[in-house]
């Protein structure tokens, strides 16, 4: 048998051509138990990439390829939940303690945090050892210990590949090291590496004949099948053999099950437990907006008792409790701004909550919420239920400059190891595809960007769509056109770069640093985490969304201009959801102004669903807006 330790996927970002779930379908197809995925300094893929391997039965080994100072890569495997805290803190210092676009690691930094880890020597062409020989080797047996430093050994009928791996195999008895083989995969199967050559183009901002020397040399960074494996290391059986052994070790670690989060301690936690202090807060705020003899008094008390009921099930009582002190830090912030000004004395709150969460009455109690859930028969299972899947959604919108101060105010209250930004991975889309391939190919750029711009981006295929575009008749069977064409299916929906999530955040009790690793972000004093918001719901952190709005800006400026005429500002918490003259608007169209309904499509829309709180859109509609 034989285990595959080092291989690339798409979030090598242009360093592999094979999504995380497709490289696993195809190890499964031939009978490979257990793959390690080793992107190039992260694990961006890796938790989707685990859960991915559950239904296949098959073994998912967390790890990454680092890049030393001096250019070299070591591939560092996670065999217990310690080495995965070291992995994770490892790539942080990668990613932050060099240029951003530039992630480098001093050898010395494996060397004081390396326990829980495997380490595999790197590839033949940039790996450590292939260009110190027996010195580096001598150290690192020193530094990690022979049963965690492993000699690395690749055959992918590369010239001078045999008398490089000889040479290895002569260091590694001489030091009484291991040697494991692997396959170095980029792709998945062999078809793919005529697109792994075009992201080494685009990668290095030069077309193919331009990026030969970068490019890997022949098309065998494939995975291979284990009759194929054991044919190229005849000579070294046990250097297969070591990649099982190796596997078996890394079985202590199952990134979906000892991940280790915890919710972080909200104010107040070391007075009363979570569902205790939820309880009291909810049913204190009771006697405020349902006092008893009052309309919805009764609902409101059974809605409650339910809803904590759900919270208590799902152990999300501490989940509310962080949004709570937010909201109170964002009142902070709101009041620091506002100060000075007409707006700090228009009860504007700091921000609103939108979406699913407005139908939850815990919500509502908290302040999270402005929207009343029993009034307005609000639905609450699409928010909360029994078989809640992963953590509820709250999506808060801010104006946009208590939010940016908001976020700055997170890092500092739960301190820079504790928080962190979501990530998010642009893919390529038929348009951006058409341009970055067509440069690699070196086409003329004035087509390329006439059919980047023609090009419907819906198309299921570039061929028949350029058949259609002027001028273009007959070039889909032209060499490169047929290869852009190609191509340009073949990279679609493949992640491009890290990006920055619009406005979730991740907080946690426990080093975020420890759980998943940080790097900047494109805009100053921030860090991203190198989970996107999938992944983060997969591990069931806290997400919280701050979201900028430009509209609530704008209607902090309508009330500070009112209050400059009048001489009053208005009460914002006032407004009357059934004013009729509103409904007349919004039945006619007329919704410029009116957030989230004000586009072409919503205008037609709600004019002929004609919604209202009463007759006045000419239908009796008694049931309410929803």
């Amino acid at each position: 048998m034989y285990a595959e330790l080092h291989s690339h996927s798409a979030f090598s970002f242009l360093d592999g051509a094979s999504p995380p779930d497709e490289l696993l379908a195809e190890a499964h197809r031939l009978g490979i138990p257990a793959l390690a995925l080793t992107d190039k300094n992260g694990i961006y893929g890796s938790l989707a990439f685990a859960h991915a391997a559950q239904p296949l039965g098959m073994q998912a080994i967390t790890g990454a390829e680092v890049t030393l100072t001096d250019g070299s890569h070591l591939v560092l495997l996670a065999e217990t939940s310690q080495g995965y805290t070291n992995l994770c803190r490892l790539l942080t210092e990668t990613h932050l303690g060099a240029e951003r676009l530039d992630p480098r690691l001093q050898l010395s930094a494996i060397e004081a945090r390396h326990d829980g880890l495997i380490i595999l020597s790197g590839s033949r062409r940039d790996g450590l050892l292939p260009r110190t020989l027996a010195n580096e080797g001598l150290r690192c047996k020193a530094a990690f210990g022979p049963d965690r430093f492993f000699v690395e050994i690749q055959r992918n009928r590369v010239r001078g590949d045999l008398a490089v791996s000889r040479a290895l195999i002569g260091i590694a008895c001489d030091l009484q090291l291991g040697v494991v083989a692997t396959g170095g995969v980029h792709y998945h199967t062999r078809e793919l590496h005529r697109l792994h050559d075009i992201m080494v183009a685009i990668r290095h901002r030069t077309t193919l004949d331009g990026s030969h020397r970068a490019r890997n040399p022949n098309s065998e960074f494939y995975l291979r099948p284990l009759e194929e494996v054991v044919a190229l290391f005849a000579d070294c059986p046990d250097a297969v053999s070591t990649t099982m052994a190796i596997a078996e070790r890394c079985k202590a670690f199952d990134l979906t099950r000892d991940l280790g989060y915890t919710f972080p301690d909200f104010r107040g936690s070391g007075r009363a437990p979570a569902p205790q202090a939820l309880a009291e807060l909810c049913r204190a705020r009771m006697q405020e907006r349902y006092p008893p003899g009052s309309l919805y008094h009764a609902q409101a008390v059974r809605r409650l008792d339910d809803e904590l009921r759900l919270i208590e099930h799902h152990k999300l009582s501490g989940f509310f409790l962080v949004y709570h002190d937010l909201f109170d830090l964002a009142r902070e912030v709101a009041a620091d701004i506002r100060r000075g000004s007409r707006r700090a004395s228009g009860n504007l709150l700091p921000g609103r909550g939108r979406g699913s969460s407005v139908s939850s009455i815990v919500c509502y109690l908290l302040g999270l919420s402005h929207i009343d859930p029993i009034a307005n028969r609000l639905f609450l299972g699409r928010f909360l239920n029994e078989t809640l899947a992963s953590v509820p959604d709250i999506d808060l919108d801010f104006p946009r400059e208590i939010r940016e101060e908001l976020i700055r105010r997170v890092y500092t209250r739960y301190g820079a190891e504790h928080a962190g930004l979501v990530c998010s991975f642009p893919t390529y889309r038929l348009r951006s595809a058409v341009r970055e391939i067509g440069k690699a190919l070196d086409l003329p750029l004035g087509e390329i960007e006439l059919v980047a711009k023609l090009a419907d981006v819906r198309a299921d295929g570039l061929s028949d769509e350029l058949e259609h575009l002027p001028g273009f008749a007959g070039r889909k069977d032209a060499p490169l056109w047929k290869e852009l064409c190609q191509l340009a299916q073949e990279i679609r929906g493949l992640p491009r770069h890290v990006s920055q999530h619009p406005g979730g955040m991740i907080i946690s009790s426990r080093p975020l640093i420890e759980l998943v690793p940080l790097e900047r972000a494109a805009m100053d004093d921030r860090v991203v985490c190198q989970w996107d918001k999938d992944s983060c719901d997969d591990a069931r952190f806290i997400k919280i969304d701050f979201l900028a709005l430009g509209m609530l800006s704008l209607v902090e400026e309508c009330v500070e201009l009112i209050a400059r005429r009048t001489g009053t500002p208005p009460d914002l918490s006032r407004i009357d959801f059934e004013d009729p003259a509103i409904y007349d608007r919004i039945c006619a169209g007329d919704t410029i102004g009116l957030f989230q309904i004000e586009s072409r499509a919503a205008a037609r829309a709600t004019s002929k669903t004609s919604p209202s709180k009463s007759r006045s859109c000419g239908r009796d509609r008694s049931s309410a807006v929803r």
